[in-house]
């Protein structure tokens, strides 16, 4: 297995609810760090919803590997960053049996 070229400084987002000031919420997302990671596009589609046009893909995120439940693991509903681009996670998986490194997988959703 040949070692993931970690080159693209992503920031870890998780979802937390805001007070919108009426005595609701709203969720905003909290930043946790920066990881860096190896991004592979997969397979993508153009799909309508609302009216407009909005195309989704699938890519491979690889990230070095954290223990179950700490702060730098990923976790699915979180999403990773990488300038304007969002990348929601859907699953996390070992890329190795020793856990060296993980895979993310994420879509991307942009309106057209």
């Amino acid at each position: 297995m040949n070692v993931p070229r970690l080159n693209h400084a992503m920031v870890l987002e998780t979802p937390e609810q805001l007070p919108d000031g009426a005595g609701g919420f709203v969720e905003g997302w909290l930043p946790l760090g920066t990881l860096w990671a190896e991004i592979t596009a997969r397979t993508g589609r153009e799909t309508r919803a609302a009216g407009a046009f909005v195309s989704r893909a699938g890519f491979r995120i690889v990230v070095r590997g954290a223990p179950f439940g700490s702060p730098e693991r990923p976790r699915p509903q979180q999403r990773l960053r990488d300038g304007q681009r969002v990348f929601k996670i859907t699953a996390v998986t070992e890329r190795d049996p020793d856990g060296r490194y993980l895979i993310c997988h994420a879509q991307e959703e942009q309106v057209a």
